[in-house]
């Protein structure tokens, strides 16, 4: 038997047990963007949702103009001195949220100029 009868399939094997760990790494990366555009999205709809009670807008249509933006997200409205905040929050998106119930948060105040 010769030196490269040996070594024959070697590389198939190198890559079989190399393919799971770059696919979870891969995953993990496509994960985090995923959540780093979540929370962008959320952080924007709660700064819109701030201004628009700053305006003198219901809090429904601020949470409707959320709820818009981020699907599912919910909308608690706060007073601050002169600033009205909006806190928003949702379920993360994709299999994490669903499979372990983790939220994002987002808070935004705005002069309260409606009042």
């Amino acid at each position: 038997m010769t030196h490269r009868t040996r070594e024959r399939g070697s590389v198939t094997a190198e890559f079989a047990a190399v393919l799971p760990a770059v696919v979870l790494v891969l995953a993990v990366c496509l994960s985090g963007l995923q959540v780093a555009s979540a929370q962008l999205r959320l952080q924007d709809a709660s700064a819109d949702a701030s201004r628009s009670l700053g305006r003198g807008d219901p809090s429904s249509v601020a949470a409707n103009r959320l709820a818009v933006a981020v699907r599912g997200a919910t909308l608690v409205q706060s007073q601050r001195g002169d600033l009205v905040c909006a806190e928003a929050s949702a379920l993360l998106p994709g299999a994490p949220g669903r499979l372990l119930g983790l939220r994002i948060r987002a808070e935004s105040c705005a002069l309260d100029g409606g009042r």
